[in-house]
């Protein structure tokens, strides 16, 4: 057999089902070779980012891994950003980019480059086949990097000689892996570091949700009377939102942050990065005296960033019903404090939803339409069980604000920092609810990295509605340069230096009918319930561009 056949016996190994890509020249032997494994289909990007993109949010999704194949050096290049934004994602991706002959390695050939080092910087593992004998042990050892907490992408370069090869080496995989766990006595004493807290608090990363902890994490919060917040960044829901211990997210300063958690004297951090901050303040994240309860899969995350009192390595979903079940032993005037905490917590939540209220009066009838009306009217007209992807950046706020997330599953975003994650996303997302009714939240500056998107969605006939919320300017570096110029005591009356996308107006619905797209442009908010309707009723991809307020 041939190292091609080794290849995709090990995605057939495997349960792969699909392999997302941008076709090239020297991906045929792989391409060749799909019309015999009809169960492993193709999906089309026409552009090696949008690719990545919509693999890394369908492993999300999914929560298996995928595959991407990309073309060559300038290919690779084309989708490191998004292979980043999977990364910090922890989406368990097998990256693949054909490579040239090796016979012609000394002679620089065409679109030639060291792919290895190339994919290095932004992957868990890479590697490139000597020859067809090492395809299929150097596959079974991507697949279980990929998945081995913290999941993430590794990267294969396949030379086409290569596959080309004989070998008589098949495909094999690494078998059932056991997933770890704290000990008896490590759960007994968290479980005695909270029952000593008067006024706990937890933050929460992506892994209660991948990992199937949600419900251990609501039980967890109501059993001590805590507040939940989420990671500034967050890939998928591990805490409902309307849930009235819900607390939001953690600001993206130290400083803040501890400003935040003051008054809570143990910090229970879930499953997460911990802390992704944009700007130095030289401070700790928590209030002075506070104690640190860590818990995290990756047993490398526990304790690098700050000292923790306790820290517990396993998944979530195996540690939080056992720490669950000791706490629920409590006395009765520990569970009484509990109780009062978590009757506090719901007025606390209580008064923020009126305070939106008020928020949103104020701003009904500005012109053009504030993002929480916009935000508003979309609640509304949602059809029940949308998954909404979401990137809207500085409309976040309100998109997780109004819309209900009340289950794994209901929500997806971008992790690390780099735009363009969230209409890419949504194929891969479609793809693995195909059940569901998927909308995409995308500020206009972000869509406009991934707007290729469209064509996919349109001819693998994905009935996405996409919302493009248009402020006609990349606001969150407006918010971004006041911040600096604080910061660093710059005094300053200049505009914002090449931030506005107005000249020419970009017009999204047009883009989109060039790729089979229909869509339209919304400036009344009246009219965005009828427009959700038409777009959902079509049952095919569609474009609604909303134009809403800028930066004050």
């Amino acid at each position: 057999m041939r190292g091609g056949q080794v290849f995709m016996e090990a995605l057939a190994l495997h349960g792969v089902d699909a392999i997302f890509g941008n076709p090239g020249t020297t991906e045929n032997p792989l391409l060749d070779r799909l019309i015999d494994y009809p169960d492993i289909g193709y999906v089309v990007a026409l552009h090696e980012g949008v690719a990545v993109g919509a693999a890394s949010f369908y492993a999300q999704a999914t929560g298996r891994p995928a595959v991407v194949n990309l073309h060559v050096a300038p290919g690779l290049g084309n989708g490191i950003g998004m292979i980043y934004g999977a990364l910090k994602a922890q989406s368990p991706l097998i990256i693949t980019a054909g490579a040239q002959d090796t016979r012609m390695r000394l002679t620089e050939p065409l679109l030639s480059h060291d792919l290895v080092a190339m994919a290095e910087p932004v992957v868990k593992w890479a590697a490139q086949p000597a020859t067809a004998d090492e395809i299929g042990p150097i596959l079974q050892r991507a697949f279980k990097i990929a998945t081995q907490a913290p999941a993430g992408p590794v990267f294969v370069a396949l030379p086409v000689d290569v596959m080309e090869q004989e070998t008589q080496i098949h495909a094999t995989r690494s078998g059932a892996l056991s997933d770890p766990t704290a000990s008896p006595m490590a759960i007994d004493q968290a479980a005695a570091l909270i029952l000593g807290a008067e006024n706990p608090a937890i933050i929460t990363g992506d892994e209660p949700a991948r990992e199937g902890a949600f419900e251990s994490v609501v039980r967890l919060a109501e059993t001590i009377g805590a507040p939940v917040f989420h990671e500034g960044l967050h890939a998928q829901v591990s805490f409902p939102n309307r849930h009235p211990s819900y607390a939001g997210r953690v600001p993206f300063e130290a400083a803040a942050t501890a400003k935040l958690l003051a008054g809570h004297d143990l910090v229970i951090l879930l499953g997460g990065s911990f802390f992704e901050d944009v700007w130095f303040d030289g401070v700790s994240a928590f209030p002075d005296g506070a104690s640190v309860l860590q818990i995290n899969a990756d047993a490398a995350r526990i304790g690098r960033n700050f000292p923790v009192t306790l820290g517990l390595a396993g998944h979530s979903a195996l540690i939080l019903p056992a720490l669950n079940t000791a706490l629920e032993q409590a006395d009765d005037v520990w569970r009484d404090a509990a109780s009062e905490r978590n009757r506090n917590l719901a007025a606390a939540h209580e008064q923020v939803a009126t305070s939106a209220t008020a928020q949103l009066k104020k701003l009904w009838d500005s012109s053009p339409m504030s993002p929480a009306r916009a935000l508003h009217e979309i609640s509304l007209a949602l059809p029940e069980q949308t998954i909404v992807v979401d990137e809207s950046i500085t409309t976040s706020l309100e998109v997780g604000g109004r819309l209900n997330y009340a289950q794994p599953g209901d929500y997806y975003g971008a992790r690390g920092g780099g735009i363009g994650q969230g209409i890419a996303g949504a194929l891969g997302v479609q793809l693995a609810h195909p059940d569901r009714r998927v909308i995409a939240i995308s500020g206009d500056g972000s869509a406009m990295y991934s707007v290729q998107a469209f064509w996919s969605a349109a001819h693998h006939n994905l009935p996405i509605v996409f919302i493009i919320l248009a402020n006609r300017e990349y606001r969150v570096l407006k918010h971004n340069l006041d911040i600096y110029r604080a910061r660093f005591e710059i005094g300053s009356n200049k505009p914002y230096p090449h931030m506005d996308l107005g000249n020419p107006a970009l017009n999204f619905p047009a883009m989109a009918s060039g790729m089979g797209v229909e869509g339209e442009v919304v400036e009344n908010p009246d009219d965005i319930a009828a427009a959700l309707s038409r777009a959902f009723n079509a049952n095919a991809a569609r474009v609604l561009e909303i134009v809403i307020s800028g930066k004050p």
